[in-house]
This record gives structure tokens, C-alpha cells and sequence, in this order.
């Protein structure tokens, strides 16, 4: 019989997650206009989610063996409660020095959190479901995505006093929800797993993961360039609404994670990563190319269509390998390499569209995700890496 998706442990974190990423995206897009309204530039004001993606991809590796020996559930309780002072701390700021200082925190604050909620969520999932568990986990972001950057902007109507207050009860909420959580440690005994413990000395690095998940990065460069200028690239061509490409991308995001979520496992976790590297590829081309309307149409479903299922049949992929007492280790190493790819192509693409213009910052993005399906091949064949159990 097909173990169980959907149990209590799931949905609480599928709401835990949900409620992490409704108050980060409320946050994200309102605080520019924070500190420009603080007397910042608008340079400067890019610097906030700069910052935050930064110290987010330089602690990942660090703060997910951190997780692991505080145990993830420990770890969940201790981000959301520095997060909710934290966020309530934003709304005492004058000056966006200290701004960016404290989001400097948020970001190491945060890459503990991912780790650790990713580790968490797959000790909920059955192993022979990881790949379609993960996927549908991950809807919990996309849904509040979707959701929260209108909510925070209408919640900043009443103040930034506001808003910081409306995510720092949030995060609390999310920090409740937590603590309702068993220890994953005490339910991996209860249902008769064995516990691997680790010696002190190999709480380190997850290296190999790191250079795997280099392929991720190839597909984040793409991904970040895409959020910040997709959207001016359209405005350039005449093509409305600006934000084509964006809705189009989320729309098969969503509709490929509903469509083949349950066939993930089923065709195997490396066979699926391997046809969605390529869909990236495909789609920023098409984009380098595009003329009108229907080809942002074109290219955001297509490029979602692979960028949807890379991350969860990678981690499946990767976890199989992995025992639990590294999966935060493991999860940090993925988080570092796709934000550096996120910030690395968000700047680069920036100053490609000023030199050269778009169709070639796009064409460049292109080129990078080509080299993805090649490299993971390379690189998972020399660290034999994900390969028990696929």
C-alpha cells in the first residue's frame, strides 16, 4: 500500500511554512520604499534583499550543521522567535545603516530556518514519496508568494510601525506553530527508524552537496536576473502586462508541481531532474528572442515547467543519500549555492541589460543554464552522490 502523504505532521508544517513566507514577502517588497523614504537612493535601496540573499547563502553551510545539532524542531522555535524581535526591531529603525545591519541577522537567521524547516519537512514524508512530498510542501511559498506582497502593501498604508508589527505577531504565530511540532527525532523512534547519530568532528560542511548543487546555481542565475528584469524588458517592448512572463512561469510552477507531483518518485527523482534542467534552458532562449506577447507567454511556461520540479526532485535526489542527523547540513549546502546563484545573476544581468541590453543578458542567462544538465552529469558520476535507492 502507498504510504501516506498528507498526516497531521505535513500540514502542520505545510502551515508553518506558509506562515514563513507570508511575512518574509510582505517584508521584501515594501522595504525599499522604507529606506527611500529614510532619505536612501534607490541603489541603496536594492541593498536590503542584496543583503539579506548574501548573508543568507554565506551562513547556509554553516548554520545547517548548527540545525542538526540543536535537533530541527529546536532550531525552527529558536529562528521564529529571533525573527519575531527581529521584525518588531525594524520598526524602531532611523537610520538605513542600521537597516541593512540588522537585515545582515535576518539573513543568517533565515538560512537557519530554511535548513532547518526543509530537514524537518522531510522527516514528514515517506521516502518512497520524497520527490511528490517535497513538491507539494513547496506549494506552501508559491501560495503565500502569491498572496503577500499585495497584503504587505495595503498593511503599509497604516505605517512601517505597522507592518512591522503585523510580521513580528506572524512570526510569533509561526514560532506557536512550531512548538506544536513533535521532535522529529522522538517520531523517527516511535515509528521503529533507526537514529544515526553523528561524532562531533564530521558536523561540517556538506561539501560534495555544495558541488552539486552547483547546477542549481545555473539555473538561480537565470531565475534572479528573470525577478528583477523581466518585467522592464517587457515594458521596453510594449508588451502588456509587464508582469507576462512572471504570472505565466508561476502558473506552470503551480501546474506542474499538481500535474506530475505524483510521478515523481514513480520515474525517479534523478530521471526527472535531468528533462527539467533542460526546460530552463528553453525558456530564457526563448525570452532572448521574444517579440510579443504570446512569446513571454511561451517562455515563462516553459521555463517554469523545469524550474518547478529542479528543486524538488534534487533535494529528493540528494536525500536518499543522506542521513538524517546531516539533513540540515545538506539543506544549508543546497540553500547557499541556489541564493548565490539568485544574487549573482540578479547583479550580473543588471549590468549586462546597461551595457548590452537585454536580448544579450538574457542570451547570457541562457547560456548558463545550458551548462547546468551537463555539469550535475560531470560532477554526480566523480562524487557518486544521490545515487542509493534511484
Amino acid at each position: 500500500m502507498t504510504p501516506p502523504l498528507v498526516t497531521p505532521r505535513f500540514l502542520t508544517m505545510f502551515v508553518f511554512s506558509f506562515l514563513v513566507f507570508i511575512s518574509v514577502f510582505q517584508l521584501l517588497p515594501v522595504a525599499p520604499y522604507r529606506m527611500l523614504a529614510l532619505g536612501g537612493t534607490p541603489a541603496s535601496a536594492g541593498w536590503f534583499l542584496g543583503l539579506l540573499t548574501i548573508s543568507c547563502a554565506v551562513a547556509a553551510p554553516f548554520t545547517g550543521p548548527l540545525c542538526d545539532r540543536l535537533g530541527h524542531r529546536r532550531a525552527l522555535i529558536g529562528a521564529g522567535a529571533l525573527l519575531t524581535l527581529i521584525t518588531a526591531s525594524y520598526a524602531a529603525v532611523r537610520d538605513n545603516r542600521l537597516l541593512l545591519t540588522i537585515v545582515v541577522a535576518h539573513g543568517v537567521v533565515w538560512s537557519a530556518l530554511m535548513a532547518a524547516s526543509s530537514a524537518y519537512a522531510t522527516s514528514t514524508i515517506p521516502p518512497a514519496r520524497r520527490a511528490e512530498g517535497l513538491g507539494y510542501w513547496g506549494m506552501a511559498s508559491i501560495l503565500a508568494i502569491g498572496i503577500a506582497p499585495s497584503l504587505g502593501f495595503w498593511v503599509y498604508r497604516f505605517g512601517w510601525g505597522v507592518l512591522c508589527l503585523e510580521l513580528a505577531l506572524l512570526n510569533l504565530l509561526m514560532t506557536c506553530v512550531g512548538w506544536m511540532l513533535p521532535d522529529e527525532r522522538e517520531a523517527a523512534a516511535a515509528a521503529g527508524a533507526p537514529i544515526e547519530t553523528m561524532p562531533l568532528r564530521r558536523f561540517g560542511i556538506e561539501w560534495r552537496v555544495i558541488l552539486l548543487a552547483v547546477c542549481l546555481s545555473l539555473i538561480s542565475f537565470g531565475y534572479g536576473g528573470l525577478t528583477s528584469f523581466s518585467a522592464l524588458f517587457a515594458d521596453a517592448i510594449g508588451i502588456v502586462p509587464r508582469s507576462t512572463f512572471l504570472s505565466s512561469m508561476a502558473f506552470s510552477v503551480i501546474a506542474g508541481r499538481l500535474l506530475v507531483g505524483r510521478r515523481l518518485d514513480a520515474w525517479g527523482a534523478g530521471r526527472v531532474l535531468m528533462v527539467s534542467l533542460l526546460f530552463p534552458f528553453c525558456g530564457l532562449a526563448w525570452l532572448a528572442l521574444a517579440r510579443g506577447r504570446l512569446d513571454f507567454v511561451i517562455a515563462g511556461l516553459v521555463f517554469g515547467a523545469g524550474f518547478g520540479l529542479v528543486w524538488p526532485s534534487f533535494a529528493a535526489l540528494v536525500m536518499g543519500s543522506i542521513p538524517m542527523a546531516r539533513r540540515g547540513a545538506a539543506f544549508g549546502a543546497i540553500l547557499a549555492a541556489f541564493d548565490t546563484g539568485i544574487g549573482v545573476g540578479s547583479a550580473s544581468t543588471g549590468w549586462l541589460v546597461r551595457s548590452h541590453g537585454f536580448r544579450p543578458a538574457f542570451t547570457v542567462a541562457a547560456a548558463c543554464s545550458a551548462m547546468a544538465l551537463p555539469y550535475f552529469l560531470l560532477v554526480r558520476r566523480r562524487l557518486h552522490l544521490g545515487e542509493r535507492g534511484h
